[in-house]
């Protein structure tokens, strides 16, 4: 598929790397990362612009976004039932509920490119939970921006050599998962201490 992929980016450029974002957004396995590895580096030596790559790719992906979000609104029974039916599906979307229940928008903007597996079914579960639609196309929105930024960037830098384009990426998501597990666990302690602070001072009397 990776072959038959980066002939199509050749022969019609920045429309396919847009579909495949949008599907990417819908749990379909089709690998996006590298289609925007592969189209930043066609922008760097001329075969396509980084314009109209970084436009198609963000494009596609917050479309995506919405159509999942929609999706999870209108068909939440029939959609949690398929989920069920895949195990492997349905972990990764318990993962996304439980992290927009305990994070909201910061949630849904970390599941685009930090921890992107789980992206597609956050995006269910936020029209499942019915999350705001304004909040979740802002975060969703954001967190699209830094995805395509990252990737496209990268194949652009590294033109000459995708295959270490593509270590980085994978060197760079292992590092910022793991920061990212830092800020989520200070985060968690940073508000753990301020409601125990509240706890303490509407109890005078105790502790």
């Amino acid at each position: 598929m990776t072959d038959w992929l980066i002939e199509m980016l050749v022969r019609h450029g920045a429309p396919i790397l847009m579909l495949v974002t949008f599907l990417s957004c819908l749990a379909l396995p089709v690998p996006a990362s590298l289609a925007m590895l592969a189209a930043g580096a066609f922008s760097a030596t001329g075969d396509l612009t980084t314009g109209s790559v970084a436009g198609a790719a963000f494009g596609g992906a917050v479309l995506g976004d919405q159509t999942g979000y929609a999706i999870g609104r209108a068909a939440r029974q029939p959609l949690l039932r398929r989920i069920a039916g895949r195990p492997g599906s349905a972990r990764l979307y318990d993962r996304a509920r439980h992290m927009i229940e305990d994070h909201g928008g910061t949630g849904i903007f970390l599941s685009r490119w930090l921890f992107s597996p789980i992206g597609p079914y956050a995006n269910f579960a936020a029209g499942i939970a019915r999350l705001g639609h304004l909040r979740f196309t802002l975060w969703g929105a954001l967190g699209e921006a830094v995805w395509v930024l990252l990737y496209v960037g990268l194949g652009r830098a590294f033109a000459d050599d995708l295959t270490m384009a593509a270590q980085m990426a994978q060197d760079l998501g292992g590092l910022t998962i793991a920061l990212g597990i830092l800020a989520v666990a200070g985060l968690w302690i940073s508000r753990s201490m301020r409601r125990h602070r509240r706890h303490r001072a509407s109890c005078p009397g105790r502790g």
